[in-house]
Order: structure tokens, then sequence, then C-alpha cells
């Protein structure tokens, strides 16, 4: 098995060819419809995969979004690159001894998936031929790319797909590594590695969807598929072996095809619609209702190996309807699953014999039913997803669906989508600006480790996980205002994780951000106002149910407590056990604490409860005619 990986990382530097922020918004301020089609590429050749999104025909509709502009629109030229991308990009670069490009050429890839209102996405190569070391191994990373995010999915509706602006033209920074990994968990450890690296740069966005990993999975005999667009590191492992497992499948399925003498007819397909018209299965029924046609395409030597629901989720059959819904219809029906779905004996014998099947029980067909053109769309997708299960493997790109499944996306696109931007010219990469960069390189997740172990006295496991999350530069700036290192490390490692799992975005993506809304709270445990044992429960209130500090500590039931208040408290716990007292002495101290904390309710110190608690057991016990040591 060879894998090689695609990082794709959002940076926080504002839009790459505007000047409108680079976050995202729920308003809209309007919309606007376009239709998208797919031109030749510099070599002069058309995509393939360009070319079957472009004969979906389908509409696309865009939100406009106050984080939106004629750019966006495609109703004004791009302006200049946004120089603090591309300074995070040479920046990367050289963390990754990757060697820079004298000149940056804009180049146009044709996309007309609706996800770029123009047709095409800006891309531009940075540098090349970069390494990183991981876990003692040398990984490559040829190319080094920045390029414009595209419009954010919102709906879909009947030939048409919504789209929103406030994501598209969000600068994108591309690392792809060579095919030297070779396990699932090597793949993960290595997107780790560069997702570290990339948040030491400070200058990324952070959240869900804000970095994304392309898998590029081929083993012996198959051929190299991408996943497009996993988005959980953990998720990775499970991705690679389950395509290490499709494309085994494939080549044994190849095997069996062979020695069943299969083979895909060139013949057209054939109506069988009439054979349906009184039928009963419901998705058959409303395409023919519809005024649409019931195609069949034979597919000798293939029955018994399209597959049933008893067969496991990587089937054949799922194989060929894949490439049919890519087309824009719903599905197929085979003839390894019927009768079913409300088709009877008599159709499924019926169509056989209008295909010239007869008694040829090795011999397989595929239904599609739908419109006219979709439908004659989908059995020529099917046909050639046929051919290829003769051939074995096909090249494709693939989109994760759960439990680390994927389904086709697309034909893998190639060099033919590639033709050169004409309203940016071409940028020189001065030498001078690269020696300054590299006098002032941020500092490595290896060296970050070093300094909050040795130097600042964190847990390695703590100080990896703030490497890991990017919370270094929030921590530094928190510890440096004078708060104590293990309040903040538990915030930014425990109470705030939690919390941000629940939110649908980070409270804040830049670090400017974080420290600023997060520096009231800490400042509130350090006056006193409550404990760091209510934490979590503040943070809820304060950004889940965004309610103002003061409300959120008063919700909690935090408000601070007097010391007279805590001594009271103390007081009436020791006198309600008494009984316990007489019984343990003073190692009656921690069912009391429990109690006396249960009370407290984060209200004040943990430490100080405790000394409050000690001295009002000492002086019952004393009372008692007890020893009096310190419980």
């Amino acid at each position: 098995m060879k894998a090689g990986l695609e990082i794709h990382q959002q940076l926080s530097t504002g839009k790459l060819f505007c000047d409108c922020p680079s976050e995202l918004s729920d308003e809209t301020q309007g919309t606007f419809v376009r239709r998208l089609h797919a031109v030749v590429g510099e070599t002069g050749t058309q995509d393939q995969a360009a070319r079957l999104q472009s004969g979906r025909g389908l509409r696309y509709r865009y939100e406009v979004s106050p984080n939106s502009c004629l750019v966006e629109a495609d109703e004004e030229p791009p302006h200049g690159l946004n120089p603090k991308a591309l300074g995070v990009v040479l920046t990367l670069s050289e963390l990754l001894h990757a060697h820079v490009i004298d000149e940056v050429q804009i180049m146009r890839k044709t996309v007309v998936d609706g996800s770029n209102t123009s047709g095409f996405q800006r891309t531009a190569l940075i540098a090349v031929d970069g390494e990183i070391s991981v876990n003692g191994k040398r990984f490559t990373i040829p190319s080094i790319c920045l390029e414009e995010d595209a419009a954010r999915k919102v709906g879909d509706a009947p030939g048409e797909v919504q789209y929103r602006l406030d994501r598209l033209g969000i600068p994108l920074l591309e690392i792809a590594t060579g095919p030297e990994i070779s396990s699932g968990e090597e793949a993960r450890d290595v997107a780790e590695a560069l997702g570290a690296l990339l948040r030491a740069t400070r200058k990324v966005k952070r959240g869900l969807g804000t970095i994304r990993e392309d898998l590029n999975v081929s083993i012996e005999g198959g051929a190299r598929v991408e996943i497009k667009g996993v988005q959980e590191l953990r998720a990775i492992p499970e991705f690679v072996e389950n395509e290490v497992g499709r494309q085994t499948l494939l080549l044994e399925l190849r095997e069996k095809l062979r020695s069943h003498g299969a083979s895909v007819p060139t013949t057209p397909p054939v109506d069988v619609s009439e054979v349906f018209r009184t039928t009963t299965s419901r998705g058959v029924k409303d395409a023919l209702a519809k005024g649409g046609r019931v195609l069949a395409l034979p597919l000798p030597g293939f029955s018994g190996l399209l597959g049933t629901s008893k067969t496991g989720p990587e089937r054949l059959g799922r194989e060929l309807a894949d490439y049919a819904r890519a087309t824009g219809v719903g599905g197929i029906l085979h003839s390894d699953e019927l009768p079913a779905y409300g088709v009877t004996p008599q159709e499924v014998e019926a169509v056989r014999s209008r295909l010239g099947l007869g008694g040829k029980e090795q011999d397989a067909y595929v239904l599609v039913a739908a419109a006219a053109g979709p439908a004659e769309r989908a059995i020529e997708a099917v046909r050639a997803r046929a051919r290829e299960a003769l051939r074995g493997v096909p090249e494709e790109t693939r989109d994760p669906v759960l439990e680390g499944r994927t389904r086709y996306s697309r034909p893998l696109p190639g060099r033919h989508r590639m033709y050169p931007e004409t309203d940016i010219p071409p940028i020189p990469i001065d030498a001078r600006l690269l020696q300054e960069l590299h006098l002032h390189l941020p500092e490595r997740p290896e060296e970050t480790l070093a300094r909050l172990t040795s130097k600042v006295g964190l847990a390695p496991d703590v100080a990896r996980k703030l490497v890991r999350e990017g919370e270094v530069e929030v921590f530094d700036r928190l510890v440096a205002s004078g708060h104590p290192v293990p309040l903040v490390a538990r915030l930014l490692t425990t109470e705030l994780p939690a919390l941000e799992a629940g939110l649908p975005a980070p409270i804040a993506e830049s670090d400017e951000a974080r420290v600023r809304l997060l520096e009231p709270v800490l400042q509130a445990i350090g006056s006193g106002r409550f404990a760091k044992e209510g934490l979590g429960r503040v943070l809820t209130l304060h950004f889940q149910e965004r309610r103002d500090l003061d409300s959120a500590i008063a919700a909690a039931g935090l408000s601070a407590l007097s010391a007279e208040e805590l001594q009271g408290m103390a007081k009436k716990v020791v006198e309600a056990n008494v009984g316990l007292l007489r019984e343990r002495g003073a190692s009656a101290f921690q069912p009391l604490m429990g109690d006396l904390m249960a009370s407290v309710r984060g209200r004040r110190d943990g430490k100080e409860v405790a000394e409050v608690l000690r001295r009002a057991v000492q002086e019952r016990l004393g009372a008692l005619g007890g020893d009096g040591k310190s419980p």
C-alpha cells in the first residue's frame, strides 16, 4: 500500500484576492443564479471531471453575504494577491526546508460544480521539494501551494444547488506529500505533524472544516484514488484501511469476472419501458409517469458479482450505482437484487427476454428509470464503470461518508483543467524577503514542547495537547498576563475543548480574539469572584448561552462567599457530623470536605475551603477531647 496526503489549511489573513474579512456569516443580502460550462485547459483538452459535472446541467444559486463583494460574485477582477497570506506560505515553506520558486504565477483550475462563481479556482505554486521527519522517517513534500477556498454549500433543490459566498476566497495553504506513507496510522501521524507545523505560524484558522485532508491511496495492481475532504485526524486510518479493502475486493472481482468470461457490450441500451407499464415499483412507476424511460444494459458474465444487501457495503452494484448517481439520477436496479422493490418475477424474466439473455444464468443486467436524457447519461456511466471492473480499479475521486466509507464523486482530475490567470501579473519573490523570514521563523513544535515541559513545567501530555490544538500562543499570552500556569493549562486543554465540542464554531478563530474573550474569565477567578472549580459552568453560561460574565457567575450560583460565610458553612457541616467525628476523629475530614465543597459549589478556591474546614475540625475535636491532630 502507498498513500500520500494533501493538507488544506485556511489562513486567518483576510481573503486572498479582495479586502473582505474571512469569517463565515449566516446573514444573506440577496441571491443570484449562474450556469457553468467546462472549457479547455492550457493543453487544449477538456478535463474529464469538469466535463462530467458540466453535463449534469445544474443551476447554481449564490447567497451574497456581508463577507463577500463583487470579486466573489465574479463581477469584478481580483485584487492583488494578499501579501499576508503569501508571507504565511513562505514561512511554512522555510519550516519545511522547501525551495521557493523565483516567480509566482497564478493559475486557473477549471471547477464547474458550482463551488466557484467563475467556473475556476485560482491557485499558485509557491515552493517545491520540501521534507518533514515524523517518527524518525523522512517524508517528501513535492509541492506547497496557495489557493482560494470554495463557496460553502448550503442546500439542494431539484436541478439546483445553493452556495453561500462567505467562504469563497478564504486563503488555503495546500501541502502535498509524496507517496511514502505505508499505513493508515502513519498517514494520521504525518497529518498531525503537518498540522502542528501549520499552527506554529500562528496565522491559521481553527475549528471543524478549517483544515481538510485529501488522502491518495493505492495498492499493488490497483490505482490512485483520492478521498476528498477528510476533516478528523482520528478517522484517517479507517479511511485508508477501508480503501485498501475496497481495492483488494475490486481486484478479486476482476479475476472472477475474467473467469466467467464477462464482457461489456458496445451496443446501445435497450428501452424496456413497455415491460413496466403496469408496474407497482414506486421508483420506476414515478419515472414513467413523468414521461421518463426505463433503459436496460446487459452485462454478460456479471451475474452473482453485482452483490446483494448480504454481501457487505462495498459491492460492485454499489460502485455502478454511484457512477449513475454522479450523472444526476437517483440510482439503479440490477438483476442480482431482483425481484425486489416492487419489481415482480414476471417483469424480471420479461427484461431478460427482451435482452436475449434467456436462460444464461451468468448474465446480469442493470436498469435505470429516469427522464430520457439523464437515463441515457446514467446508463453510459454504468457501462463505463463496468468496463473498468474488467480492468480492476479505476482512478477516481471519492467523498468520505459515515464509518470510514467513501462514495464515488468524479473522475480524477488532471492537467487539462489548468490555464494561466490573465488578471494578475506574475509575482517575483524577493530573496531579501526570504532572508528576513528565515531570521524570524516561529518556534517549531518540538522546540515548543521542550520549552513548555522544561521551562514552564507542564506535564508532557498537557504540553502536547496545547501544541496539537494550536493553543500555545493563547497560553503564552494568558500566562504572561499573570494567570497561574495550571489554571490556564486546564482552561485550554480541558474546559474550553469540552465547551467548543458542543458549539457550532469556536468561541473565536484568532489567537488575539481568544485571549480577549478568556482574559476576563481568568481575572474573575483571580479576584475571587468565583473559584476555579466553577470554571466549566461559567464558560457554558457565558459562551454557549451568551450571558454576560456577571450574570453567568450569578446564574451558576457562584457569587463569591465572604470569609465569614465560608467559616460558618464549615462549622455547620462539622456540627451536623459530630457522630462521625467521634467515630473517626481526624479521618472524618475527607467525607466532610465532600459535603462542604458541594455546598460551596465553586464559590471559593478548593485549597482555601480545605484550610477553613481543617481548622473547624480541629476546634471541634478539641472540644470533644480528641487528639486535635491535623487531618
